[in-house]
């Protein structure tokens, strides 16, 4: 699931959204492991880092959506190359 986050990124480098998506997954991915190897060790501190991480990727998915419906509303396109713009 980490690589298929990976090639999401390399393989849609125009498209924000799909980027986003891509990034969650990986996260996602990093999770699983976290899950596998918590139950295999009989720790609780996997668990515990899972929420941590999950809340994390939810405001950061809602603060990046946020960004990016306030950039198509002020320059009408939504593009990797535009946003580079932002800077300053």
């Amino acid at each position: 699931m980490f690589f298929l986050g990976i090639l999401g990124i390399f393989i849609t480098r125009k498209n924000i959204i799909i980027i986003l998506v891509s990034i969650e997954l990986m996260l996602l991915a990093v999770n699983f492991n976290f899950a596998i190897f918590s139950v295999l060790l009989e720790d609780m501190f996997g668990q515990v880092f899972i929420l941590y991480t999950l809340t994390l990727a939810g405001a950061e998915a809602a603060i990046g959506l946020a960004i990016l419906i306030i950039f198509y509303r002020i320059r009408g396109i939504i593009s990797v190359n535009f946003v580079t713009s932002l800077k300053g």
